[in-house]
């Protein structure tokens, strides 16, 4: 076999995953820290001549980017032929240009860091905005997974008579074309972001739809702010206790319990990171992005 897997500690079930269903090989790895906090790896396999794929979500990036570039500098050491790298979460997306005098745009120093450590990169549903493809910033081959024809499957297969609801305009693209593979009619919320974590929606007049299940569909669901304000906004106007879906469980902080607090909502997310709340499977579309890359 010409490529081998490799797990960055926390992704064992992505490249579990990765190996099914590309048949490779996968590699251990020894990672440990030193009493100082530096990172220890050891590569426990064969790699020289390889292509050696990185299955690892950089979610919590601060904690991980070191490391991953380590591993694919201890790879490259070892005499891989290419690193690839498989993240279904791509983060340092949100900065995509100077809002401020004085800030950087950390989207694109990020793209340079990882386009200079891996030779090529599969996401999921990159959080691209003023950035609308990879191309734009990264300079090795990319691949971008939609998560939204599992999503489609699973709601026609799932809910029953559903609505679909978009959080803000930027979502309309993505929640139509779910909407229209899952044969289901779909709106979107007006929202104003006035922080982080500080959101207000409002909801159109869907009197006309309240006999349907409402499933409020966003790509990354961080504080839950969005989400919170959303499944009140519906609950307020009169629909029945929504399902939230999301593609990137991020959950910062006590997100995840806040929003089960918020309106009974049932809450499903895609597993490009791992969370208790992962019904939605994308692995498979990512093995098949990661063998057109090979």
């Amino acid at each position: 076999m010409s490529h081998v897997i490799l797990a960055y500690p926390g992704n064992e079930a992505l490249s579990a995953s990765l190996a099914a269903d590309s048949g490779a090989e996968t590699v251990p790895v020894e990672f440990r820290h030193f009493p100082d906090g530096e990172i220890y790896w050891r590569v426990a396999g064969e790699v020289a001549g390889r292509t050696a794929i990185i299955a690892c979500g950089l979610e919590r990036p601060n904690e991980k980017a070191i490391g991953l570039f380590l591993l694919a500098s201890t790879l490259r050491e070892l005499g891989a032929r290419r690193i690839l790298l498989a993240a279904p979460y791509l983060s340092y997306m949100r900065q995509d240009r100077s809002f401020h005098p004085g800030e950087g745009v950390s989207a694109r120093y990020f793209a340079q860091f990882l386009s200079g450590a891996v030779d090529g990169l599969v996401s999921v549903d990159p959080h691209l905005h003023r950035i609308h493809d990879l191309r734009e910033i990264y300079t090795i081959p990319t691949r971008v997974v939609s998560a939204a024809p599992m999503i489609s499957t699973w709601i026609a297969q799932n809910i029953d008579a559903p609505v679909l609801i978009g959080p803000d305009s930027e979502s309309e693209q993505w929640v139509s074309q779910v909407a229209r593979d899952a044969n289901c009619p779909f709106v979107v919320l007006e929202k104003k972001r006035y922080g982080d974590r500080s959101v207000e929606v409002s909801v159109p007049d869907i009197a006309q739809l309240r006999d349907r299940t409402p499933v409020l569909i966003d790509d990354i669901i961080s504080s839950a702010k969005t989400m919170i304000a959303a499944v009140q906004g519906v609950l307020k106007a009169g629909q029945r206790a929504p399902v939230c879906l999301g593609v990137h469980a991020i959950f910062a902080d006590a997100a995840y319990d806040e929003l089960k607090r918020a309106g009974g909502a049932r809450i499903v997310t895609c597993n490009t990171i791992p969370h208790q709340t992962n019904v939605i499977n994308v692995h498979p579309a990512v093995a098949r992005a990661i063998s057109e890359l090979l």
